[in-house]
């Protein structure tokens, strides 16, 4: 997150340092200021809900590989044959 966070603060101060240099109504130059602010925030808010996220679903998907290796298949393919072997016993 750090990384991120250094990245968008970087790419927003190149913007701000664009609007210093270039900008010489002080009414413009604040209002661009602001809205550079404000999508550095936003920006910042979207990666972390995304890593969040990506954080949930790789620990979920983690724990489903877990509970599927203690599944026991020899098992249900034991429980399998005897219902198919009970069913042809029926004729169904």
């Amino acid at each position: 997150m750090f990384t991120a966070d250094t990245m968008i603060d970087t790419i927003q101060n190149g913007k701000k340092q664009f609007v210093k240099t270039f900008v010489t109504n002080e009414v413009i130059a604040d209002s661009m200021n602001q809205f550079i602010d404000s999508q550095a925030d936003y920006t910042k808010k979207a990666v972390k809900a995304s890593t969040d996220t990506a954080t949930v679903i790789m620990q979920e998907t983690a724990r489903a590989i877990r509970d599927a290796a203690k599944f026991d298949y020899a098992k249900f393919g034991e429980n399998i044959t005897k219902a198919y072997q009970t069913t042809q016993k029926k004729g169904i």
